[in-house]
């Protein structure tokens, strides 16, 4: 089953040091001024924090739901992919590894690391 926005959410929400904002009427998850996890005005899409160096590898695995961010996020730790394709437990996954990536080892407990 496909999950929303309201699903990612429920996962986001729970995690010390989160929180979310609307930027031109885009949702976005934070911790600090490092946006993790940011949904695109249609909340269709959702791009995440994901290592560079891993995302040709991801899009190549599944590219009906993973896709390059914009050209001009390129150059940041970001992989887009659509909500529609996702089951919540992938999206789940997807979401705590990302916040892994910017909050201290310290906090990864939060996330079952």
């Amino acid at each position: 089953m496909a999950v929303t926005i309201d699903d990612v959410r429920a996962v986001a929400e729970g995690l010390p040091r989160t929180y979310e904002a609307v930027v031109r009427d885009r949702v976005k998850f934070r911790v600090g001024s490092i946006v993790w996890v940011a949904f695109n005005a249609a909340e269709t899409e959702m791009g995440f924090a994901f290592p560079k160096e891993e995302r040709a590898w991801l899009i190549a695995q599944e590219p009906d739901t993973f896709f390059l961010p914009r050209e001009s996020e390129m150059r940041f730790n970001w992989v887009e992919s659509r909500l529609d394709r996702l089951d919540e437990e992938r999206m789940r996954e997807l979401v705590l590894d990302a916040w892994c990536m910017v909050v201290p080892r310290t906090l990864w407990s939060y996330a079952g690391r």
